[in-house]
């Protein structure tokens, strides 16, 4: 307790939470891929492979055909854009409460660029009606099709939209990818199986079934209330950066679900009103995490997990992660698969004896795990490069 009356949370309590709640500390692996996604609310889609390695590094018994059952066979899972305009994989009962409290704003803006590039190109709304109509019919008659099959099927998707009028990157593009996008957002379709293996960034469309209309500020305090129990404690500005919201939209979010003040290391956090207890230490724990894995990229200010030194070494120019090495709730290196199939790693910062046994099991386990797979990560950092030798 502070000075103040207000509860302290450490580092290490911080980290205590972080292993357990993220399903991290030993004993703390979940059973099945939709548990894995409900505790960290989202895995980051932009990857295909991210979805997948982020739910094995955190199930009892990892699987890749297990995340593909929840995908496309059972459909509890859903992947669709969400916060910062990123693409997510969210549990299917969740995925209202996310268009609403942010991807509805996020619809709004790209149907109206789309409109804008369409109407510098000749076209005009009732253009982007019709063919918006065309392509969901058209997706419903199939239950699934590529975007190349739907633009051979609906004329409309093949005229030509005009990007960037008046600037040096001005071009004509078929409408097809940004409609689809846009009935994406809105919810009209989903995106169904890849079109290859489960590594493929190419997919089919299928029909979806829209979204619940809440209301903006109940959507937004149910989207906080869920991440703050994945994440909290956090700061403000941890929830405004991860969901994307204005910071009235945030403070607005933490008043409605009554969140607690809590003192932390780099100031003011907060916890739900029933989370002020904390969580048992973990027995010593090492993880092997993929590119855009949730817990890494999970709060703005990270240097209670992360060390300032270290990060030009894991992160791409755009703040994009690469694969991490966690010893403790801590990362402290980072690693790939080679393209003969071994893992490296490197250690950038000390790690007892313990730590390095530790480690290397881990990495004993991924090998088992990856076995014949080949993953090259989207998002190449320069340790990334440096171990594969790219």
């Amino acid at each position: 307790m502070t000075s103040h009356g207000v509860p302290a949370v450490t580092d290490d309590q911080r980290r205590a939470r972080l292993a357990t709640r993220h399903l991290l500390a030993p004993g703390s692996a979940a059973k099945t891929p939709e548990a894995v996604t409900d505790a960290l609310v989202a895995l980051h889609s932009t990857d295909a492979a991210s979805v997948y390695l982020s739910a094995m590094a955190r199930l009892q018994t990892p699987s890749t055909a297990e995340v593909e059952r929840a995908l496309y066979d059972d459909r509890t899972l859903v992947r669709m854009h969400g916060m910062r305009q990123t693409l997510f994989v969210f549990p299917a009962d969740l995925a209202s409460v996310v268009q609403a409290s942010t991807t509805r704003e996020l619809w709004l803006k790209e149907r109206g660029l789309l409109l804008k590039n369409a109407v510098a190109a000749g076209l005009d709304e009732a253009w982007l009606e019709k063919v918006e109509a065309a392509t969901i019919a058209e997706v419903r008659r199939r239950g699934s099709a590529t975007g190349a099959e739907l633009g051979k099927a609906v004329p409309g998707l093949r005229d030509q939209v005009l990007y960037g009028k008046g600037t040096k990157w001005e071009a004509w593009q078929p409408a097809s990818g940004r409609v689809l996008r846009v009935l994406g957002f809105d919810g009209a379709v989903v995106r169904g199986r890849p079109v290859g293996t489960w590594l493929s960034s190419q997919h089919r469309w299928e029909p979806g079934t829209g979204h619940a209309d809440i209301p903006v500020p109940e959507a937004q305090a149910e989207l906080a209330r869920h991440w703050l129990h994945a994440f909290g404690p956090a700061t403000e500005a941890d929830l405004k950066w991860w969901t994307g919201w204005k910071v009235t939209d945030a403070r607005r979010a933490l008043k409605a679900i009554e969140a607690t003040e809590v003192a932390l290391a780099d100031g003011t956090g907060w916890l739900l009103p029933d989370d002020l207890d904390p969580l048992p230490t973990p027995q010593p724990w090492a993880a092997l995490l993929p590119a855009l894995d949730p817990t890494t990229m999970g709060w703005q200010g990270r240097d209670w997990y992360l060390a300032e030194e270290i990060k030009p070494h894991l992160f791409d120019r755009a703040g994009n992660v690469g694969p991490t090495v966690w010893w403790n709730g801590e990362v402290v290196g980072g690693w790939t698969q080679r393209t003969d199939g071994t893992i490296a790693t490197k250690l950038l910062r000390d790690v007892d004896r313990e730590g390095q046994k530790t480690i290397a099991a881990e990495v004993e386990r991924w090998q088992g795990l990856l076995g014949e797979m080949r993953v090259t990560p989207r998002v190449r950092t320069p340790l990334e490069r440096e171990l594969g030798g790219a």
